[in-house]
């Protein structure tokens, strides 16, 4: 009898988890020749060259409030894990008893004892439980590394905003003073008769056009800037950055691996297949709350007054019979979970898929587009220099001297733009590649269920 409880306390009605059959392609889009490299991990944002973001980033991940409140959360998920796992061990309790009555005669009673009680899980379901609790640490501790990537991708992207917008504000007050200049220029011209007083009203609402950007373009800045320090953990009040520009910033060219990689290396996947096991366990719990449990209660203890042993030893076999469909529906819905959990696992991946390949397409085409808005940039600068010489000698009209003006604080200024988009962009992609995960880390599988038996039985 005791052979078979013990082989009974080997068994477990979880259902053997398979990770489920996913949709991934052998390469990435457009880089089926290229040879795949193992993406690294780490410390991405050091590959900028920016010991300022360097900071930055590594101030945020010790001091931002979202990843500190994610952390306790963790330690919630521990918790839990602890007060679900103590229903496999017995719970000792120390009592003591006085009584006294007085019918026809004055007794009194005294004792001390010490009380066992133990809940035998013979089908596993403590075991699932505990199993179930620790897959959600792991999703918990999970879900704090998806936080964390998100929050440094935040982190570079508003630091990288600020410094586009502050070179913005720049060009637009160099432009409103260079037009400034253009406009004594014509007013010369007009008081020796060679322009005309609307050409002088033109010029003055191009200066006044250029200029209202720069309230707008500080407005943006400070607003990015304070968002800045609320993401490194730090108060908007008196918050500065040392550099002014993207002008020493380096562009990354991250390896992007292959996407089988994405498996271990996102912990937003990693995640969604945490709970998903959490859900098999679920399963297991739901199944053995059909079957017989057994429960015992050892009490010893002594009576002080007779100074007698006090003792008892009672068993408890009890099986559910008829609860009104309570067991089969928590089966059904636990069933239900899974199926559900499966496809958000799924639906985890192939996003992840796209995010890579979204970010991809953005450093590919972002990048030929700075190169061309640079040359672009060149030739409206020369074409402006050459309009404003012409113009001086007479050689040509205030209109071309117009639109060459416009169109070079229009290039610059999209210059500027594209630029932004184009280091955000290595920062989605090393954000969509995982972040900064640890390979040997992001390579362990999560909880799975290790019974020696595995049973599937349905009532």
């Amino acid at each position: 009898m005791l052979a078979f409880m013990a082989m009974l306390g080997g068994c477990t009605l979880v259902p053997t988890y398979h990770q489920p059959e996913l949709p991934l392609a052998s390469n990435w889009t457009g880089n089926e020749s290229l040879p795949a490299q193992p993406v690294a991990g780490g410390q991405w944002w050091r590959e900028f060259h920016s010991t300022e973001l360097d900071s930055l980033i590594t101030r945020g991940l010790t001091q931002n409030y979202t990843l500190q409140a994610a952390a306790s959360r963790i330690e919630q998920a521990r918790a839990i894990t602890d007060v679900v796992q103590a229903g496999q061990w017995p719970s000792v309790s120390l009592g003591g008893l006085y009584q006294k009555q007085n019918n026809y005669s004055t007794r009194k009673k005294r004792s001390v004892f010490a009380e066992t009680t133990y809940e035998a899980d013979f089908w596993g379901k403590h075991r699932a439980a505990t199993g179930s609790a620790k897959a959600l640490v792991q999703a918990s501790s999970y879900d704090a590394q998806t936080l964390r990537m998100t929050v440094g991708a935040s982190i570079a992207d508003t630091y990288f905003l600020v410094l586009s917008l502050e070179e913005r504000l720049h060009l637009a007050q160099s432009i409103a003073a260079d037009a400034q200049q253009v406009l004594k220029l014509i007013q010369v011209h007009a008081s020796l008769g060679a322009s005309s007083n609307l050409e002088i009203e033109q010029q003055r609402n191009v200066q006044q056009t250029f200029a209202a950007a720069v309230p707008w373009l500080a407005q943006l800045r400070n607003q990015a800037l304070f968002q800045l320090a609320i993401l490194v953990g730090a108060v908007p009040e008196g918050f500065r950055l040392e550099q002014s520009g993207l002008g020493g910033i380096r562009m990354p060219k991250p390896d992007v691996g292959l996407p089988i990689a994405l498996l271990r290396q996102r912990p937003d996947i990693l995640a969604a297949e945490a709970r998903l096991q959490s859900a098999h366990f679920d399963v297991g719990v739901a199944r053995a709350a059909f079957l017989p449990n057994v429960s015992l209660d050892l009490l010893r203890g002594v009576d002080t007054l007779g100074n007698s042993p006090i003792w008892s030893v009672m068993g408890i076999l009890s099986q559910p019979v008829f609860m009104g469909g309570l067991l089969t529906g928590q089966l059904h819905a636990d069933r239900a979970h899974v199926q559900e959990l499966m496809a958000s696992y799924r639906e985890s991946v192939i996003e992840a898929l796209q995010d890579v390949e979204t970010q991809l397409s953005a450093t590919q085409q972002l990048s030929q587009a700075y190169t061309i808005h640079r040359a672009a940039v060149d030739s409206a600068r020369e074409a402006a220099r050459l309009a404003q010489i012409r113009y001086r000698l007479g050689a040509s009209d205030f209109q071309t001297l117009l639109i060459a003006e416009r169109s070079r604080y229009q290039a610059e200024d999209s210059l500027l733009q594209v630029h932004l988009q184009y280091l955000q962009s290595a920062v989605g992609l090393f954000r969509a590649l995982g972040g900064d995960f640890t390979p040997t880390a992001s390579a362990a599988t999560t909880v799975s269920s290790t019974s020696s038996v595995v049973k599937d039985i349905d009532p």
